[in-house]
This record gives structure tokens, C-alpha cells and sequence, in this order.
């Protein structure tokens, strides 16, 4: 189960050996990829993540079988926190059809099965809460991924800051007024109130990768003329209130995360150093780490994909904003995972694409790392009995 305590200070505590070269870490020495982390009243048991992934395979928001299964998995294979998804805050909020939603309560059960499952076999449950913006209605990625113009098609109207749609061809989202504005904001709060009554003890805001939030963060998507628009603190102002909004809901022993793009990849959007002042300012609201990935606003980004590409992100925002982070982007390798960890460039590594290869990649860690893979129980006593 996971451990829960009712008043403890954010900190990093473990007995694994490794150097810690950051200033930020050095409060924190002898930290590696299996130590446990403690943010708040909920520990981890390591610092490895399951980051969250669009399944595309939910009808009208709810959450089945093959999410249960799929989540389930990569908690039995010993990951710290399983992140549910990108879940729609309200039904325009999807990026597709098959989006899992969370903007009615007959959602909260489907979703609180999944916590409950998952919580059973040590790992922690969280969910990531969005809103696609401009960039929803689309199909399914296996169906092409095009954008749904027309109710005939399974579409919706799409919002977003400005009138400026995704690519061309696109449809032209309709500007939020300031009452949408204030309906967004409080369709956040619902959506983390369900969160906590399914059971989940971490919530991430989705603000990254071109996303309803992050369209209000870069100049490229957000052109706005009022208070929501211009100044890097008008772009911020959308983000910094559901932050307010949501740490004021949320129980003071759980932690809140967010999810930035900390850069468009392209000149004069969105950047590293407007997502370091950015991360001092959700530290200052009670944010308790940022997840850090890159990209999504524009499709014109070049991106220079490779192994890590994402990391020292993740390293500056923690050094410069004081704040715990999580690295994610092509982190394949155990090894290259717990460098990241004992050189204290992020607090925990969020995987993707290598959980969808390998469930059980946390196991294989503890034993890369000279540590005895903690098998569930119905799968250790014959692991370890075929080893004697």
C-alpha cells in the first residue's frame, strides 16, 4: 500500500549509494534510481514513473478493462507512481473520441478501480488532468490522426486563447472570453475533486506539448490583448490560477504536479528560460514538481531527438528554480536512468515508450542495479524457486 503520513516535510530520504553534483541535491545526498522519495505525506518506493500515455480507448470518457490491465501491469512490475493518461476535464477538452474523461461523476468509478489496483501493488496511483484545446477533435493516431471538422465525423467545436488554429486546415478555435476562462478553471477543480474521491494521491496538470494550457503560455498560440495575453506574466496567468485553484483543493498531504513543455523549439516561443521563471512561480503556489518534456505548440518545431535530449531541461529548471523535477524524453537505459538520478539533473525519470516494450522494466532495474528483483508474490516464489 502506499505510505501516507499526515504531516511530513517534502524530502528525499535513501540508503543507496550515489554522488549528488547539484547544489538542490546536495540537501538530499546518496540518492539512486531505487532510492524512495518522499513529497508531502506520500512516499515512493523508487524514483521510476510510469509516464502518462494516450490509450485512445475509452467510450465517452470512461475507463474499462484494457486501462485496469494496462495500468495494473506496470504496477505489479514495480514502478513508483503510475500516472493515469491525459483525462479530459470536460468532454470539449478531448483530443479524441477515445479519450478518457473525468467530467462526470459516473466517471469517478471506472477510474477508482484502476487507483484501488494499482495502490494494492505498492505503487502509487496518480492521474494527469487536460484540456486539448485547439488541438481536439482529431481521430485516433491509427486512424490518421486528422482533425474532426464536423459533427457528422465525431468532431466538436475546439477553444483555445486566439483565433489561430493548430496547422492549416485545421478548424479556427474560438477565442475564450473571460466567463470561459472562469469555467475552465472551475471544470479543473471539479475534475481534481473526482481525482481524490477515485483515490488518486497524485495530480498532474497538463500544460505541455501544445495543449490548452500551454497555448496560453507560448506567443506563437496566445496573441490576446487583455490580461491574459502579451507579458510572460499575463501568458502565465491561466496556468498560475488552476495551480492556486488546485492546491487550495487538494489535501495538504498530497503532492500536485505539472507537465511543461519547457520549450516550442522554435524562435521567439515558448522557452527554457520563461519555464524556469515560470517553475519559481508554481514552486511559490505549492507545486511540488515539474515534469519536464518539450514541444507540441507548432508543427513546424525542429526538434533534435536523441538519447536524453530532454534531460538538461529538466537539470536547469531544478537547479534555477529550486524545485524537484522529473525527466522524461528517449530514457531507454537503467543505467543511463540512474545517472540521471545520482548526478542530480531530475528527482525521478518518467518513462514511456519503454514501459509499452517492457512492463516489467522497474524489476529489471532493482536488478541491473545489484538489488533482489521484488516480484509479486504470485510471480516471485517461481521465479525464485526455478533460480535455486
Amino acid at each position: 500500500m502506499t505510505t501516507v503520513n499526515l504531516n511530513p516535510p517534502s524530502h528525499d530520504v535513501g540508503a543507496h549509494a550515489g554522488c549528488a553534483t547539484s547544489s538542490h541535491d546536495r540537501e538530499f545526498p546518496d540518492v539512486d534510481l531505487l532510492s524512495p522519495l518522499t513529497l508531502r505525506g506520500v512516499t515512493f518506493r523508487n524514483r521510476i514513473v510510469m509516464a502518462p500515455m494516450c490509450m485512445y480507448s475509452a467510450t465517452d470518457g470512461f475507463a474499462n478493462d484494457f486501462h485496469l490491465v494496462h495500468l495494473g501491469s506496470r504496477a505489479m512490475g514495480g514502478v513508483s507512481l503510475v500516472m493515469v493518461e491525459a483525462t479530459a476535464i470536460t468532454a470539449q477538452g478531448r483530443i479524441s473520441p477515445g479519450d478518457m474523461g473525468i467530467w462526470k461523476d459516473e466517471q469517478i468509478e471506472p477510474l477508482a478501480r484502476i487507483a484501488r489496483f494499482v495502490e494494492s501493488q505498492g505503487a502509487v496511483p496518480g492521474i494527469q488532468l487536460a484540456h486539448a484545446g485547439r488541438k481536439g477533435s482529431c481521430a485516433e493516431p491509427w486512424t490518421g490522426g486528422d482533425s474532426l471538422k464536423t459533427a457528422q465525423e465525431g468532431g466538436w467545436p475546439v477553444i483555445g486563447p486566439s483565433a489561430i488554429p493548430f496547422e492549416e486546415g485545421d478548424p479556427v478555435p474560438t477565442a475564450l472570453d473571460e466567463a470561459g476562462i472562469e469555467e475552465i478553471i472551475n471544470a479543473w477543480e471539479a475534475a481534481a475533486k473526482r481525482a481524490l474521491q477515485a483515490g488518486f494521491k497524485v495530480i498532474e496538470i497538463h500544460s505541455a506539448h501544445g495543449y490548452l494550457l500551454h497555448e496560453f503560455l507560448s506567443p506563437i498560440s496566445n496573441q490576446r490583448t487583455d490580461q491574459y495575453g502579451g507579458s510572460l506574466e499575463n501568458r502565465m496567468r491561466l496556468l498560475l490560477r488552476v495551480a492556486e485553484r488546485l492546491r487550495a483543493t487538494i489535501p495538504e498531504q498530497l503532492p500536485l504536479f505539472v507537465r511543461i513543455s519547457a520549450t516550442d523549439w522554435v524562435e521567439g516561443g515558448w522557452d527554457i528560460e520563461q519555464s524556469i521563471v515560470l517553475s519559481r512561480r508554481l514552486k511559490a503556489l505549492g507545486v511540488d514538481l515539474i515534469d519536464v518534456s518539450s514541444a507540441g505548440t507548432t508543427p513546424d518545431a525542429k526538434i533534435p531527438v536523441a538519447k536524453g535530449y530532454q534531460v538538461p531541461f529538466a537539470q536547469r529548471i531544478r537547479e534555477e528554480a529550486g524545485i524537484r523535477t522529473g525527466a522524461v524524453g528517449l530514457i531507454t537505459e537503467v543505467l543511463h536512468a540512474d545517472e540521471i538520478i545520482t548526478t542530480g539533473q531530475a528527482s525521478m525519470v518518467f518513462l514511456a515508450r519503454e514501459f509499452l516494450r517492457e512492463p516489467y522494466w522497474a524489476l529489471k532495474a532493482e536488478a541491473v542495479l545489484g538489488q533482489e528483483a521484488t516480484w509479486p508474490l504470485q510471480y516471485g516464489y517461481v521465479v525464485q524457486r526455478r533460480r535455486k
